[in-house]
């Protein structure tokens, strides 16, 4: 165990600042929101069907503080840190003719089940590859996982796609810090 040594503590009037005084022999390490990742899809669009939730398949990393998203078979965050998480996803999901689109949804799964719900509904008005967007804060505990799930109801009951796109179709998560 460590001992802190420090030179000087002083009160500043208002905000009840400290001032550590570092002689240079020593070093100060801060409380940092990792783990962290951000994804994205780059390789090719992902297809599915008509009206059935999908698992987003993110395959390639913009960054992983831990190694702790699974970017090539889960398609998963696993922090295994306890704490409270931003976690943030966005999607352009349409239809394959790119024409018929009703409604669709962009979810957050935590540990298999639904947490957060996201829907778009556009019948009635012809829309062209909408982007969803999604976020929230979770709880985690060191053995929870998030993943994201989408779906698209078209007009035709054709087969849909998430669209290639480093801009566009990202999932991310951070640690929130003082929470």
């Amino acid at each position: 165990m460590s001992t802190l040594k420090v030179g000087a503590i002083q009160s500043t009037t208002g905000n009840a600042a400290i001032t550590i005084a570092n002689n240079g022999n020593t070093s100060i390490t801060g409380i940092t929101n990792t783990p962290a990742f951000e994804a994205t899809r780059v390789t090719s669009d992902q297809t599915f069907a008509d009206n059935t939730y999908v698992k987003l398949q993110y395959n390639s990393e913009v960054f992983d503080t831990d190694s702790k998203y699974d970017h090539s078979t889960n398609y998963r965050f696993t922090p295994t840190v306890a704490g409270k998480y931003y976690v943030y996803a966005s999607a352009t999901l349409s239809p394959q003719n790119q024409t018929d689109w009703n409604y669709g949804n962009i979810v957050i799964y935590k540990n298999g089940s639904e947490y957060r719900n996201a829907m778009f509904d556009a019948r009635g008005n012809r829309v062209f590859r909408p982007l969803m967007n999604i976020s929230a804060v979770i709880d985690f505990n060191t053995t929870d996982y998030v993943e994201i799930y989408a779906r698209v109801v078209s007009g035709d009951g054709g087969t849909n796609i998430m669209q290639l796109g480093q801009n566009n179709n990202i999932f991310g998560a951070y640690k929130l810090i003082g929470v």
